[in-house]
């Protein structure tokens, strides 16, 4: 096994003290250039490289990386927040080690756990549907924490929206677990599922299915409040009347769905609650060859390719991530401000899909 060189090798291939190649190799500029030179290429003829892991566990020394868990790398709007968070990381000198819970409560706890020993700097965090356990159970210390997508339960800290959040579209919610503190960043689900569902009863239809994943998940909870909300607003029945399908956790199962609800009639219109609901009513669609009128949470490459385009409850899951990097990166360069929940707005965008049409297929 070939030994890794050391910054002790360095300093002997070099002709310097040890002190000097750390001064170097830490960044240190008022060393003499001869010296800086030598050093220099002892390292390239060497093959030396900062062990980082090791210069974190000393006082007053980062790794300068930041661990982020998300919920299902295989999902293209999680890989979307990974990409704005690496970006705005990248851009201040850390890196982001990724991993995926994979909705599972204990696997989350020891990637949590491994990313701790690893000495991260920040941690952001989507946390699974079922907690195994709370955050307060998590030995001290803590490294700055950000909650994306999805708040923990908790007991009294203040919710500040975003500026750009108007504040009849604010939702307060609980952020944090006994007394770990951390900031959260979350879509106006709710909302977002209103406008779509509102938007469908507006366009004629009358009985409204909901195809998502289980209300286990925060999301798919808040985004069912919005269209329960909606249906009731527009006079469409009360909680016994809704038709919720909460079974749709792939594409295919829900393209199963979809089918069955085109065999039987009983849904003249869909709310899709995530982009892989929506893409599975468009092969249910395209196997029945007929379609319902359709609105869709998140949008997608493909979205436009369809006859009509589809239409989409939008959130800015870029912002979310940028967002969420730039919190974590604050507390880590002193920002003592309060901790707070920022609600992002949604938006929807209407292509046709909403309506009844003769459909062409796509």
């Amino acid at each position: 096994m070939v030994r890794n060189p050391t910054m002790k090798d360095v300093a002997h291939e070099a002709g310097v003290s040890l002190k000097t190649v750390s001064r170097h190799v830490n960044g240190e500029t008022n060393i003499d250039p001869d010296l800086a030179g030598r050093i220099s290429a002892a390292i390239v003829k060497l093959g030396y490289r900062r062990n980082l892991s090791a210069a974190s566990i000393r006082p007053g020394r980062t790794g300068k990386t930041i661990g982020l868990v998300i919920s299902d790398l295989a999902n293209p709007y999680y890989s979307t927040l990974a990409r704005a968070v690496e970006s705005v990381a990248d851009a201040a000198g850390y890196l982001v080690t990724i991993a995926s819970s994979e909705e599972d409560g204990r696997r989350h706890d020891r990637l949590v756990d491994r990313l701790m020993e690893q000495r991260v700097d920040g941690l952001i965090v989507v946390p699974p549907r079922r907690a195994a356990r709370d955050w307060a159970d998590v030995a001290a210390p803590i490294p700055p924490l950000v909650l994306l997508d999805r708040p923990v339960p908790h007991a009294g800290a203040d919710t500040v929206p975003a500026d750009t959040v108007p504040a009849d579209t604010v939702l307060a919610h609980a952020v944090l677990a006994d007394t770990v503190l951390a900031d959260t960043v979350l879509a106006d689900n709710a909302g977002g599922a209103r406008a779509a569902t509102l938007a469908l009863a507006s366009a004629g239809s009358r009985r409204i299915a909901f195809v998502g994943d289980s209300l286990d998940i925060y999301t798919m909870r808040e985004r069912h409040d919005g269209y329960a909300a909606a249906l009731a607003e527009a006079g469409l029945g009360g909680a016994g009347d809704l038709l919720t399908i909460t079974t749709a956790h792939t594409r295919e199962q829900a393209e199963r769905e979809v089918g069955a609800v085109l065999r039987d009639g009983s849904a003249d219109a869909l709310f899709a609650a995530n982009n892989r609901a929506t893409i599975g009513a468009l092969l249910a669609f395209q196997q029945a060859g007929r379609r319902l009128p359709l609105v869709g949470f998140d949008d997608f490459e493909t979205a436009l390719l369809g006859d009509p385009p589809v239409s989409v409850v939008s959130q800015d899951v870029e912002l979310m991530g940028r967002t969420a990097a730039e919190l974590v990166l604050g507390r880590l360069n002193g920002d003592t401000s309060p901790f707070a929940t920022r609600v992002l707005p949604t938006r929807l965008i209407l292509r046709g899909s909403e309506k009844r049409h003769t459909w062409a297929g796509s």
